[in-house]
């Protein structure tokens, strides 16, 4: 990790209802012990778009390059990263390993240009296993897709 970046802790988490259906974001960002809260939503989106949106408006906030510890009970974007599926996306063109395209490529992309920026580390968190802060990006993000019904 770079030393001369500022370290930012964020826990992301996305929701919705029917898939697709109304659905809605939210992350909290720490940083040398403030808090900031984010949050939104879509009238017509899917959870894996919500859960992609929460990321992506994370480090959109973020004024200059950081060091991001990013919490998220996403699999689907934790093992993105981890396990190499981007790469191998890109590689076929934005095909999965089945041949079929990717789903919200336009959010991956948006996503792999902010990581170039920043630089992040991927933290897995079970969701709904009482982990404080995931439990409040829920609630959030709860809130913001019954706004958007």
């Amino acid at each position: 990790m770079s030393a001369s970046r500022k370290t930012v802790v964020a826990h992301t988490d996305g929701a919705c209802s029917g898939n697709p259906g109304p659905g809605g974001w939210a992350a909290v960002l720490s940083f040398n012990g403030s808090e900031r809260e984010l949050s939104g939503g879509d009238r017509q989106t899917t959870n894996n778009r919500m859960e992609l949106q929460a990321v992506i408006s994370a480090l959109e906030s973020l004024r200059e390059p950081c060091v991001v510890r990013m919490h998220t009970d996403s699999t689907y974007i934790v093992k993105a990263f981890t396990e190499g599926w981007i790469a191998g996306w890109q590689r076929r063109s934005w095909l999965t390993s089945a041949k079929k395209p990717v789903a919200n490529q336009d959010l991956w992309e948006e996503l792999i240009a902010l990581c170039s920026v920043h630089e992040v580390e991927w933290i897995w968190v079970r969701g709904h296993a009482n982990d404080a802060l995931n439990e409040r990006c829920d609630r959030l993000a709860v809130l913001q897709r019954d706004r958007h019904r």
